[in-house]
C-alpha cells in the first residue's frame, strides 16, 4: 500500500507576529525601581496541644445510633469549637459539643486517634 504525500508546510510566521512586545525590551532598563518587598509578619507559636484525651464510642441514648465522644480536653470554649470544626472537616461527618466533650456522629475512633496524635496529644485512651 502507498502512503499519501502530505502538503508542504506553510511558511513559518515573522518573529513580530510572535512577539508582540519584543520592541518594548529595551525600554525596561528605564523603568522605575519597584517597592521594596515586604517581610512575613511574625506568627505567634502554636498553642500547646492538651496533654490528655479520652475517646469512646457511645450508642446509649442516641436511639441505636454512634457517636465519637472525645472528653478530657483541656481546651478553652473556643478552641474546643475550633477543634471540632476542624475535626467534622477532617472527617466528613456531623458534630458537636455537649458539656465540655466533642461529640461526632458515627464510628471515627481510630481516625481521631490519629488527629489527636498529629495534633501533640500525648496521651490518648481509646476505649
Amino acid at each position: 500500500m502507498s502512503r499519501k504525500k502530505l502538503p508542504p508546510a506553510p511558511p513559518a510566521p515573522a518573529a513580530a507576529f510572535h512577539a508582540p512586545f519584543a520592541s518594548l525590551q529595551g525600554l525596561r532598563e528605564a523603568l522605575p525601581a519597584g517597592p521594596a518587598a515586604r517581610k512575613a509578619p511574625a506568627r505567634p507559636p502554636p498553642k500547646p496541644a492538651p496533654p490528655r484525651a479520652v475517646v469512646r464510642l457511645e450508642k446509649k441514648g442516641r436511639r441505636g445510633k454512634e457517636v465519637t465522644v472525645v472528653e478530657q480536653l483541656a481546651l478553652s470554649a473556643a478552641e474546643r469549637q475550633a477543634w471540632l470544626q476542624e475535626l467534622r472537616r477532617t472527617l466528613g461527618c456531623g458534630g458537636a459539643e455537649e458539656e465540655g466533650a466533642l461529640v461526632l456522629q458515627g464510628d471515627h475512633r481510630s481516625r481521631v486517634e490519629a488527629y489527636l496524635r498529629a495534633r501533640g496529644v500525648a496521651r490518648i485512651s481509646v476505649g
